[in-house]
């Protein structure tokens, strides 16, 4: 397949990219800034100007957005909420501007999402079928995933990918370990809200999967059928370590540390189903916790 990648320098797109090569795909990069010398796997685009030329897009057989800038970067404060939007709505808007224009259209558009779209929903179970949380990160994944839907025709179907916490070399895993390694690690709050997480073996799998399969179309839960509760994240992580795992971080306390974040990612809970992927026959390669966190860190 011919495939165009935007957001391809990320935690997810940086092993999607490598590994849809080293499986014969050829990957066209989207980059703001290319580095010295013409190559012809690397096209420069503008999403803050919304500039992209639409024949970059023509006959590709899938696009694949990643674009969006990391939720735990930093405090949210209005102009960082205001970042991340920008982040995920310009570039999702300035892709699908240049795939109406494309003739011919690619076939797939392939966008990130999160599920975050839920919510703090408790002990409920979460289908693609479940309808949106309230808060922040809710109403971004609403926009995100509108925005991308409006690329739908006849000639092109949209995925959104909507991503758990991803376990990998990086990201939200690579924040716990300081913690843990000094001793200090364990759940947060009452440690009984649900972690939706995902390896990222299994994210790749997941957007191969989606590549190969025509009657895959809208949200797709890219998650773990395990998900774990935070204190068994906490022991979990905390036993393939060798330290401890019982100190926990009041919820007032990470409330004063990260702000309003605490709320939606850390205390908040999402008991979500892969239900599509598992409807389709999807296989995961590291459906356990343990495992998926001793290949992050090998």
């Amino acid at each position: 397949m011919r495939i165009v990648a935007s957001g391809a320098s990320g935690l997810i797109g940086k092993s999607l990219t490598a590994d849809l090569r080293a499986a014969g795909h050829d990957v066209v990069r989207l980059v703001r800034h290319p580095s010295v010398g013409a190559r012809a796997d690397v096209v420069q685009w503008d999403p803050e100007r919304r500039s992209l030329e639409a024949e970059v897009l023509s006959g590709a057989d899938a696009v694949v957005n990643l674009n969006g800038r990391n939720v735990g970067d930093a405090r949210w404060s209005a102009g960082f909420k205001e970042e991340l939007r920008s982040s995920r709505l310009r570039p999702t808007e300035t892709l699908v501007a240049a795939i109406n224009e494309a003739d011919p259209p690619p076939r797939l558009l392939v966008n990130a999402s999160a599920i975050g779209y839920y919510g703090d929903r408790g002990e409920e179970e979460l289908e693609e079928s479940s309808p949106p949380g309230s808060g922040f990160l809710a109403d971004l994944s609403v926009a995100w995933e509108d925005a991308a839907l409006a690329a739908t025709s006849e000639a092109t179907r949209v995925v959104a990918i909507r991503l758990g916490m991803v376990v990998g070399r990086g990201g939200a895993l690579a924040r716990m370990l300081t913690p843990f390694k000094l001793g200090f690690g364990g759940p947060i709050g009452s440690g009984s809200q649900w972690w939706s997480w995902v390896s990222i073996q299994d994210v790749i799998g997941a957007v191969r999967f989606v590549l190969d399969h025509d009657d895959l179309s809208g949200p797709v839960n890219v998650v773990s059928p395990e998900p774990a509760r935070c204190r068994d994240f906490a022991r979990t992580l905390g036993s393939v370590l060798g330290r401890p795992s019982s100190m926990p971080l009041p919820a007032f306390a990470a409330r004063l540390a990260v702000g309003e974040m605490a709320d939606a990612l850390l205390l908040a809970s999402a008991r979500v189903r892969p239900t599509a992927l598992e409807g389709h026959g999807f296989r995961f390669r590291a459906p356990v916790l343990d495992d998926a966190i001793r290949q992050a860190l090998s």
